[in-house]
């Protein structure tokens, strides 16, 4: 088949397209930019602009189109409502009729989220079930691998700064992290499955944790032994907002709401429908840590 994967220059996108090709897949890598990712073809492609949709899935001409983009904070006119709403209407436009569409959302996404990134993902859900097409959409919780930015970067700084370990509340938010490895595995499956249209499915890991155990699990993949010390939720709710004057803020406000919400849900049917690997967390942490010192 002929699959056009938008947003491939990112960190699930890299591993999307890679495990396209080797399911002998022609692939076409759409981003911004053009950037080259793997063998795949290359194309210039802005989920925001409808003409620079069009153009890259009129180049392509493609038998099923993945839609990856996503932002986690928004910068300028990098808006959730402009990317994630906005720029799947775009896509969902451009895709021919009949054309397989598979979607990444969010494990959480809710049209009444508090967070806008849950939010506009529920939107954008909403907006591929009516659109007509042959659609499957994933919601993966928080996803590790190589370059992810979680664990390797937002959780890293968390246990790292400071003499002490920041937990917020209780520590009692339930995730269910899943490897990018097993993201991919069911992105690539889902272009070429009939019976996954129409579905959709959480994809989350094999294991558990509470947010304090995801903190604990850091400190260990990196070496480090800290208190891990609660924060109370009414000063966090005070705190995280005069964070935001910082040019970078160690968390956001949306990065907050969905901590506070959590983000767990069975693995199963797409463990069992795509096969998945089911890759442990805890197997693969140090060695991704590693590779960032």
């Amino acid at each position: 088949m002929k699959v056009l994967v938008t947003g491939a220059s990112g960190f699930v996108g890299g591993a999307v397209v890679r495990t396209l090709q080797e399911a002998g897949h022609q692939v076409w890598a759409g981003s911004r930019d053009g950037r080259p990712v793997a063998s795949a073809h290359p194309l210039k492609l802005d989920v925001t602009d409808p003409g620079s949709v069009q153009r890259a899935v009129g180049q392509a001409d493609p038998d099923a189109v993945v839609h990856l983009v996503g932002i986690i904070v928004e910068k300028g006119d990098q808006t959730f409502e402009r990317v994630h709403v906005e720029g799947t209407r775009n896509v969902l436009a451009a895709v021919p009729r009949g054309g397989r569409y598979v979607h990444m959302s969010a494990l959480g996404a809710d049209p009444q989220s508090a967070s806008g990134y849950s939010a506009t993902k529920g939107r954008a859900e909403a907006l591929v079930r009516s659109s007509g097409l042959p659609y499957t959409i994933f919601r993966p919780s928080l996803i590790f691998g190589p370059g992810d930015d979680f664990f390797g970067r937002v959780l890293r700084e968390l246990v790292s700064t400071g003499p002490v370990v920041p937990q917020i509340g209780d520590g009692s938010f339930p995730f269910r992290p899943v490897s990018v490895q097993d993201v991919a595995a069911a992105f690539a499956s889902a272009v070429a499955s009939d019976a996954s249209a129409g579905q959709t499915y959480a994809l989350t890991g094999p294991d558990e944790f509470t947010f304090r155990q995801l903190l604990e699990l850091e400190l260990g993949a990196l070496g480090k032994s800290k208190p891990i010390v609660p924060v109370p939720l009414a000063l966090m709710n005070l705190a995280v907002p005069l964070m935001q004057v910082l040019p970078n803020p160690p968390i956001t406000k949306d990065q907050y709401a969905m901590l506070k919400e959590g983000n767990t849900a069975p693995n199963e049917p797409a463990r069992t429908v795509f096969a998945l690997p089911m890759r442990h967390l805890a197997d693969d942490l140090p060695g991704l840590l590693a590779k960032k010192e």
